[in-house]
């Protein structure tokens, strides 16, 4: 089973988006369904594909998006770390009388 990653999109209908830090505005003279699905189409076209919503007020709502995971997708787990392993090395020490001090 392929993983996958995750985008979260606030929109208020009244015209704007919030997605990841980024705030998009709706344009001049722009209706809002269209600034909603110009919004959508863009996202649509780097492989996100709409997987659930969460109305929260008759002028908000969070969309969820998803795609199969890609390099690059977890940037609090990089591609390194997820291969190291998790016990740390034995010590070898020969040192008998004192505490063990191990490094991570």
């Amino acid at each position: 089973m392929g993983q996958w990653t995750y985008k979260v999109v606030y929109v208020d209908y009244r015209g704007r988006i919030s997605c990841e830090g980024v705030e998009t505005l709706i344009g001049n003279n722009e209706r809002r369904s269209a600034f909603v699905r110009r919004y959508f189409d863009s996202i649509g076209r780097d492989g996100w594909e709409l997987s659930s919503n969460q109305p929260l007020t008759a002028n908000s709502a969070y969309y969820v998006f998803k795609r199969p995971a890609q390099d690059g997708d977890y940037a609090d787990q990089p591609a390194a770390a997820q291969e190291t392993p998790t016990t740390p090395p034995p010590t070898t020490s020969t040192e008998g009388a004192g505490p063990t001090i191990e490094s991570v």
